[in-house]
């Protein structure tokens, strides 16, 4: 790997020393006088190409003919090889990828090599927060499961409540106040529970392989854990110092680049290639400037500028494209409100929203109580690599491929919604615009409601109350992780304003679900010692965990007897989150409308209880003296926030929670492994880990598997923009599913099914899963749901049950799709489950670039049509057999045009959609894992 940097490239090798210490690193200001107008994210890709090009067979010549490809403003489509220094998963998908190595061991062992010889290339990390389900809040009894082998017994469900009584968190062994405690424990303690066959394997994996770090349950959500204790910057490997360069799949990886890490999303794929030692290929990318100038307005949060600078780059072409800010507003930001604006960048379109290192930075890692050591190697090593952001003019030699502007000054308070992220609405007109939404007959933003646009439902709880729902009511108040509850002033504001409110008298209506899931155990800590908390869970806002919980669907049950008044009224209820997703019925499907916003806004609405209000003459709520009160009342002011803030966010809050990491967790540390073996104990009775069956049959001698695709049935005909949730949900496992009928058939009970992204390390729920999607379009039917046809007998049933027939009889499948095919959150499981449904091959219209590129890693040819062709413009019906030639040549090559033959004769032409030699070879040899076990048997037999 790149702990020495490449013999050939000696003379880029410089020292740095720093007071007695002496780093060794490479050198690339000097490769080429133009080095300084190179933006600051090319300059790290460059460093990283420059000092890994033996990895990848690159001569000093050809590294030299690549440098005038760098200072291009538009680069083209060439890619390039680059090898990542940090690979990071969240669970449910970093669970998959280390079950792959553990069952590539067995095979190794079963052919008699050393299974050791099967490890971790770079440093990848695991953090087990992701996702965790809210199984309770201020009015909801927790829903106790089991890890899924037996149901919990009585003895469980006492250790389950005694613990809830307790007023010590047992993932951080501190004190917490307000009842919170009892919601937050039993939220974890259950988590713990269901989730122990996944973390007993983590835990064994963690001693098993080398260059691999399980975070510990209880920490925070990956993303922003990173920030706080993860995040390198600068990586030091036996003396040899680089940049941190950082991939992963989670669609907010990027957040990181609003702390100077360079980071991209990729493929789960592309994410095991990296960590088995084979490099990312991408294009190098265009890069587009964005000054940001003046400053923003005092009541102007963190969200009202992410959403409008989001809004401002929507509207620039930048798929593809790395956006780097600089300017004088950028010293405005902090780090927090930077790695807000770099999370939303899969909105706004780009690869990555780049803030270089400046003197911001380091203030944050001192505050996060970094070592003043690493502060000065981070500083000294920027400043020698000209990656240190010093001050505004230095940007101005930088050749950009466009510049944009954002003025913060002009910035407003704006929400998202109703229907989608990109539909922004100031919050003065969002009484209006909902109204008009309710009333408009247009599918993409309207409601259809015509009549008694605010009739009321009646309905009453089970404690005898009776209320009445009418559009526009709020049913979900959330605050949600990723992306502003994990900005301190932003969750101090939303403490203050719930502390005036609740001091006035006010709170939630009993019916709503109100939560916070914060990204990181921090916001719960500073929320906790500036008493803040308590005036939350006065209102009704209650910590659940730490996660993405309303992004993902995993958000609990609203109450039955409001579910009822929705549906009998067919009332469009809304939910307001602070999250990163605003999906139509993503947060819960019995609300139609959702809101991305503020916390601080979250709140407002929350005590307001419907969305159908104006703040400016309209009360929040009635006080405790009877009088009016208005969001003027309860707003907090800056002055009052940064005496939090100062007060509060502290570098000794940071170490303690290091420690934590460091030394383990109660839980954590009394969880066994299975066992000590560089070999896993597989159980056959386990519903939550198995052996994946990539290994049980290898490669020929010479690596080649390709193989013609013979007389193939269609198992799916989709349309334009079928996203990966289609193609591997995630949420609950329903008990109709497929899925689910295989669990049941294991003698669980419904409530112990669990989900899908906890599940994601059997495959035999996995593979049952893929394509199961209640909406999926199928084409080959009129009905809307996960079924097919299974030809030729013509029986309508589920895609798996299809598959499986086909299996049985040889018969080879495929796919036909539309544009954009595989859009949305990389998933591993979306391009698994199509492998071990049979799926060879897949004829598409165009793919999601990510996703196209998983196919290619797991071992499915990806077809495209000719320009301005699809299978209905060449009388396609999918129905017919479909066969297509591969074997005539063993070195099937990159965009080799094939020729496709039906049953009925007709014959076209598509496009082997593999864009690189490297993606050719790994298809040669049925995919990336393939190649590395291959590749990794020939190290062992020239040993």
């Amino acid at each position: 790997m790149a702990d020495g940097g490449a013999e050939k490239f000696d003379h880029l090798h410089q020292i740095l020393y720093i007071g007695s210490e002496q780093y060794l690193y490479c050198d690339i200001t000097k490769c080429f006088p133009a080095y300084d107008e190179l933006p600051f994210s090319k300059r790290i890709l460059l460093e990283s190409y420059a000092r890994n090009s033996k990895c990848y067979g690159v001569v000093e010549e050809d590294f030299a003919c690549t440098l005038d490809h760098w200072i291009c403003k538009n680069p083209g489509g060439r890619k390039l090889a680059f090898l990542p220094a940090h690979v990071i998963w969240q669970d449910f998908t970093g669970l998959p990828a280390i079950i792959d190595l553990a069952a590539m061991r067995d095979a190794f062992c079963q052919r008699g090599v050393d299974p050791e010889i099967v490890n971790l290339k770079c440093q990848v990390d695991v953090i087990l927060d992701s996702s965790p389900p809210i199984d309770v809040s201020s009015n909801l009894m927790p829903v106790v499961q089991s890890s899924g082998r037996d149901s919990v017994d009585q003895s469980q469900k006492k250790t389950i409540l005694e613990a809830s009584s307790e007023k010590v968190c047992p993932i951080h062994c501190l004190q917490i106040q307000s009842e919170s405690v009892n919601n937050l424990i039993r939220t974890q303690q259950l988590e713990f529970d269901r989730n122990k066959e996944r973390y007993q394997f983590l835990k064994w994996s963690a001693a098993a392989f080398d260059n691999l770090r399980i975070v510990p349950p209880g920490s925070g959500v990956l993303h922003q854990f990173n920030l706080e204790y993860l995040a390198d910057i600068v990586f030091n490997k036996n003396g040899f110092i680089y940049p941190d360069f950082t991939v992963g799949i989670d669609s907010h990886i990027t957040m990181l680049n609003g702390l100077g890490v360079l980071a991209f999303g990729v493929s789960p794929m592309d994410a095991e290639a990296v960590m088995l030692g084979e490099p990312l290929e991408m294009a190098l990318p265009e890069v587009i400037g964005c000054r940001i100038v003046k400053k923003p307005s005092i009541y102007t949060t963190s969200t009202d500028i992410v959403l409008a600078i989001t809004k401002s780059l929507r509207q620039a072409q930048l798929s593809g494209k790395v956006v780097e800010f600089f300017g004088s507003g950028v010293l405005q930001l902090s780090v927090l409100d930077r790695k807000t604006i770099a999370n939303m960048c899969p909105e706004y379109g780009a690869i990555a929203g780049f803030f270089p290192v400046d003197e911001v930075t380091l203030t944050y890692l001192e505050r996060t109580g970094r070592a003043s050591n690493q502060i000065q190697l981070i500083k000294q090593y920027l400043l020698s690599m000209k990656l240190f952001q010093s001050n505004d003019e230095s940007s101005q030699k930088i050749q950009y491929a466009e510049i944009l502007e954002v003025d913060l000054s002009v910035i407003t308070s704006d929400c998202s919604g109703p229907k989608h992220p990109k539909d922004r609405v100031p919050v003065s007109k969002l009484k209006e615009d909902f109204l008009c939404c309710l009333n408009s007959q247009d599918l993409i933003r309207g409601y259809g409601r015509v009549k008694n646009i605010l009739a009321e439902q009646p309905f009453r709880l089970n404690d005898g109350a009776e209320f009445a729902l009418k559009h526009g009511d709020v049913l979900l108040a959330s605050i949600a992780s990723c992306t502003n509850s994990t900005n301190s002033s932003v969750m101090l504001a939303a403490g203050i304003m719930a502390k005036k409110a609740a001091e006035i008298g006010l709170s939630v209506k009993p019916y709503m679900k109100a939560t916070i899931s914060p990204g990181t155990s921090i916001v719960t800590h500073y929320l906790n010692d500036s008493h803040l908390v308590q005036y939350m869970q006065q209102l009704g806002f209650i910590v659940g965990g730490y996660g993405c919980s309303s992004c993902i669907s995993q958000n609990c049950t609203i109450p039955e007897s409001v579910v009822t008044a929705v549906q009998m009224g067919d009332v469009v209820a809304v939910g307001v989150l602070s999250g990163s997703r605003c999906l139509d019925s993503h947060a819960n499907p019995e609300l139609q409308a959702n809101y991305l916003m503020s916390p601080l806004l979250v709140i407002a609405y929350a005590l307001a209880g419907s969305i159908v209000i104006d703040f400016e003459s309209d009360p929040i709520g009635i006080g405790k003296d009877g009088y009016q009160v208005f969001l003027k009342d309860v707003w907090p002011t800056c002055q009052e926030i940064i005496d939090f803030e100062q007060n509060l966010v502290v570098p000794k809050l940071y170490k303690e929670i290091d420690y934590k990491i460091n030394f383990g967790t109660n839980q954590w540390n009394k969880l066994e492994a299975t066992n000590s073996s560089s070999l896993f104990c597989w159980s056959s009775s386990s519903t939550y880990i198995s052996r994946p069956p990539f290994f049980d049959e290898f490669m020929n001698e010479d690596g080649v598997c390709v193989k013609d695709i013979s007389n193939a049935s269609v198992l799916l005909y989709l349309g334009n923009n079928v996203s990966t949730d289609f193609i591997s949900p995630a949420g609950s496992i329903s008990r109709n599913t497929a899925a689910g009928k295989y669990l049941l058939s294991k003698r669980l009970t419904p409530r112990e099914l669990n989900s899908f992204g906890a599940r994601r390390g059997c495959d035999a729920v996995m593979v049952r899963s893929t394509f199961g999607n209640l909406r999926l379009e199928n084409k080959l039917l009129k009905a809307v749901g996960p079924k097919t046809i299974h030809f030729p007998s013509g029986d309508i049933m589920d895609v798996y049950d299809a598959a499986e027939r086909y299996r049985k009889t040889q018969t080879p499948v495929i796919v036909l799709a539309g544009l954009n095919f595989g859009c949305g959150s990389a998933r591993e499981w979306a391009a698994k489950g199509p492998h071990m449904l049979g799926i060879k091959a897949v004829i598409a219209e165009s793919y999601n670039e990510a996703y196209r590129s998983g196919l290619v890693m797991i071992g499915i040819l990806p077809l495209e049509y000719l320009p301005g062709q699809n299978a209905a413009s060449l009388g396609v019906s999918g129905r017919e057999q479909f066969s297509i030639s591969l074997t005539f040549s063993k070195n099937i090559s990159v965009h080799q045009t094939l020729e496709v033959k039906l049953s009925t004769g007709r014959r076209f032409e598509v496009v082997a959609r593999l864009d690189t030699e490297r993606e050719a070879t790994y298809f040669r040899f049925g995919g990336i894992l393939q190649y590395a076990a291959h590749a990794l048997l020939n190290k062992a037999s020239a040993l």
